[in-house]
């Protein structure tokens, strides 16, 4: 009896654990479902902002422009008025004075026939010799209606139907971006981001990625181009960060709508280069070396083991100098102060000729010379532990796959015994050499 009660007992506990999940679970979905229902509110709402506020602006700027115009055409409508009426004008003034004289000369005509007497006709010999010195034939010429302007505003209908053709199709909503982030992944002291293009009738030309701590400050753009992945550096670890990615479209000035921001971290250590190295200068994070002119020479190495088997570690020659044979950049198990360069025993480099070292020995295979702007991967993963020839202990076999300008070397790396971390490196002789790791 006691082993049956107890048995349910255990059962009922299990579905209560059971409840407590699926509770838990539902919660989840019900914060999810509210995630997103305010997403669309949200969304909706901005954009009707900024669609009131887009039409708002541009009705006022067609205003604006169609005010002017109209002013424009008014003031030419005036100078054409004052420029016709000014001849006309004067012709009048002259009209107006030939009557002026004619009324005079009706007059005194007039004053002198009836003055006239047998004897006194002086007044008629004056008004006669008076009307000899006036042109009574010389009349000024009016101009005919044809030949002066008849203003008339020539106003095409079809701008109407252009403008309404335009408006009509003038703006879109679109119900998601179209291109979204895809993926986040942790980087030492950074993030790589990836996107794709969520609508298959975009055709992208250039993306556009920006950041910004989470819920501070505004966002900043890191990246404008055709990739559609970008490894975002200088980030702080375990702290959040926000990202988003916009497009253009072919042919197009404008920027697409912002994806859906997405919030990133970083919790793996950034890489750094060891400080106080008389013959190297570093930035202000240390993932910068450059190699300066002090006499002391030497590897550089990293301040700590930090390059882990199934990472990409990435060395990126951002300026270079003259070159030595010695010169390498590479992963070591071991620091080895006094050490001249890194082509030497369990350490793997490249040289700045593209030659590739294992445990100091020059393999068959090369990769491109360091230029200015190249860029060298290393990555690793463990492939098998095996017993030695010396029967003293295992051996640990490394995959390494190296690649520089789109050319790789594949090899196997043996080590005497298993390691789950490497330093890396770099040395060279000449000062002007700078190189950033991540």
């Amino acid at each position: 009896m006691e082993l049956e009660t107890e048995a349910l007992l255990q059962e009922a506990r299990e579905s209560i654990e059971a409840a407590r999940l699926y509770r838990r679970e539902l919660q989840q979905r019900l914060k999810g479902l509210h995630l997103a229902r305010q997403q669309i509110k949200d969304s909706a709402a901005l954009t009707r902002d900024v669609l009131e506020q887009h039409f708002s602006d541009l009705k006022g700027t067609l205003r604006k422009l169609l005010d002017e115009r109209l002013v424009s055409l008014l003031q030419e409508v005036d100078a054409i008025e004052e420029e016709s009426i000014k001849p006309l004008d004067e012709c009048q003034k002259l009209i107006e004075h030939g009557v002026g004289t004619a009324d005079e000369l009706l007059r005194d005509g007039e004053s002198a026939i009836h003055g006239v007497t047998g004897e006194n006709n002086n007044k008629l010999c004056n008004f006669t010799k008076k009307a000899l010195h006036i042109q009574l034939d010389s009349l000024p010429e009016v101009p005919s209606l044809v030949d002066v302007p008849c203003l008339s505003a020539q106003l095409d209908d079809s701008l109407l139907t252009v403008v309404r053709s335009q408006i009509v199709s003038h703006g879109t909503v679109a119900s998601r971006p179209p291109v979204q982030i895809e993926e986040l992944i942790e980087k030492p002291g950074g993030i790589l981001v990836r996107w794709c293009k969520v609508d298959e009738d975009f055709i992208p030309q250039h993306y556009r990625l920006q950041y910004r701590k989470s819920n501070t400050g505004h966002f900043e753009d890191v990246y404008v181009g055709s990739d559609t992945e970008f490894i975002v550096l200088h980030i702080d670890p375990n702290i959040d960060y926000q990202f988003r990615v916009c497009a253009r479209g072919d042919g197009r000035q404008e920027w697409s709508p912002w994806s859906v921001s997405q919030i990133g971290r970083s919790t793996l250590v950034p890489h750094e280069w060891t400080t106080g190295f008389e013959g190297y200068s570093l930035s202000s994070r240390r993932n910068i070396a450059l190699r300066n002119d002090s006499q002391a020479g030497g590897v550089l190495y990293s301040k700590a083991p930090t390059y882990y088997c199934g990472q990409t570690l990435t060395f990126r020659i951002e300026a270079v100098g003259q070159t030595d044979k010695k010169d390498s950049i590479g992963i070591c198990v071991e620091q080895r102060n006094g050490r001249d360069s890194l082509q030497r025993d369990k350490a793997v480099c490249v040289s700045t000729n593209g030659a590739v070292f294992v445990n100091g020995k020059e393999m068959t295979n090369q990769l491109p010379a360091f230029t200015s702007g190249s860029a060298v991967t290393f990555d690793m993963e463990a492939v098998t532990i095996g017993p030695s020839n010396n029967n003293e202990g295992g051996n640990f076999k490394l995959r390494v796959t190296i690649s520089s300008n789109n050319r790789e070397v594949v090899f196997d790396w043996v080590l005497d015994q298993c390691c789950g971390s490497f330093y890396f490196g770099c040395s060279f002789s000449c000062p002007g050499w700078k190189v950033l790791v991540f």
